[in-house]
């Protein structure tokens, strides 16, 4: 949540809102320029094309496609997965429920059922709980979503164990599986466990390049070849065709081989910030598991509102998360020195009366 506007502010020079913010580096640019480009549409630009194959590949599907947004995969699979009236099983918290503008129930007319459980996961108990009899009282449960990394529970990284047990659970009771990737190679990076791992058990799944990746716009969404012809039609109703789209989608390629194992930078910097926030008086941090760092108040000297605007006033952005929540998001555009400097500006916002 972005704070209200306050005119007469500084330049931001520590942005730390979220990975979204990230630019593409003059090398990423010049790969942009340099691609070969056609109709996206018509199936006609080699790049974009170069790219899906090689994300279908890399999670081990039979085909994707080249979407402008995350929240745009999600909507997709969800409106190819079920038919109105359908149930959709995945956490309360997650970004399909809290942050996509009701588009399940507005685009595909289901209900989102939240479950519960820790660091925005659940177990395979918790699915087999919220089974619902197969009657005609009953909405038809047709699909399972869960999310890699947890965003709002503070970029948690979901055991491939426990990935696959609730796959399974899901799969025999009939439900289809679906991942939320947009971080997905934060996870892979933090667990070191290869890309397949974490997916070999859904039958969706799509990766933002956006966020710690870098690029200025796209996900791919992947799946089976039957699934991904009629998520095609759903882009086509939702106006996603994209035409020369090459130059976006070299983005996405570059990124693929230049962008992933810097995310260990990502993940070092999280923790340096969580450490020097852990030491001011007033502040309780919540370790980082990848490149998301919340806190929140703990003395109610004043609200994290205020935090946040004292620290704005000083150069710094961050992100607020519902009641005395603060999120800090590091990325390819912070240095372990803009870590250094955030610390202290949060400090100094701490103290100040």
């Amino acid at each position: 949540m972005p704070l209200p506007a306050q005119p007469g502010l500084p330049p931001v020079r520590i942005d730390l809102y979220s990975d979204t913010h990230t630019r593409p580096t003059a090398a990423m640019r010049t790969a942009m320029l340099a691609a070969e480009v056609g109709d996206e549409q018509y199936g006609d630009d080699p790049t974009v094309n170069a790219l899906c194959d090689r994300m279908a590949a890399l999670l081990g599907k039979e085909a994707a496609v080249f979407l402008p947004s995350g929240t745009m995969c999600n909507q997709i699979a969800v409106l190819t997965h079920t038919r109105p009236g359908d149930e959709v099983l995945c956490h309360e918290t997650a970004h399909l429920v809290t942050s996509e503008g009701g588009g399940a129930s507005a685009l595909s007319g289901v209900n989102l059922l939240g479950l519960r459980g820790a660091e925005g996961q659940f177990d395979a108990d918790a699915v087999t709980e919220a089974l619902r009899p197969r009657t005609r009282n009953a909405p038809p449960q047709s699909l399972l979503s869960v999310e890699q990394t947890t965003n709002i529970a503070g970029g948690a990284v979901w055991p491939v164990a426990a990935l696959d047990a609730v796959a399974a659970t899901a799969h025999g009771a009939g439900l289809a599986t679906h991942m939320d990737g947009a971080r997905l190679f934060n996870a892979v990076v933090a667990s070191n466990q290869p890309v397949g791992a974490h997916v070999r058990g859904y039958d969706t799944v799509w990766v933002d390049f956006t966020k710690g990746l870098g690029a200025p716009l796209g996900a791919v969404l992947a799946g089976t070849s039957t699934f991904i012809g009629a998520a095609w039609r759903w882009k086509q109703r939702l106006g996603g065709a994209m035409r020369q789209a090459g130059m976006c989608a070299a983005a996405c390629l570059y990124a693929l081989d230049h962008n992933i194992a810097r995310l260990a930078e990502d993940h070092a910097n999280a923790a340096r910030l969580a450490a020097g926030l852990a030491r001011v008086p007033g502040l309780a941090v919540q370790p980082p598991a990848t490149n998301l760092v919340f806190f929140e108040i703990t003395d109610g000297r004043f609200p994290i509102e205020e935090l946040a605007l004292r620290a704005r006033r000083a150069g710094l952005l961050v992100s607020l998360l519902g009641r005395n929540r603060a999120r800090a998001c590091t990325h390819l555009d912070i240095t372990a020195a803009d870590v250094d400097d955030a610390v202290s500006i949060l400090t100094d916002a701490m103290k100040a009366g």
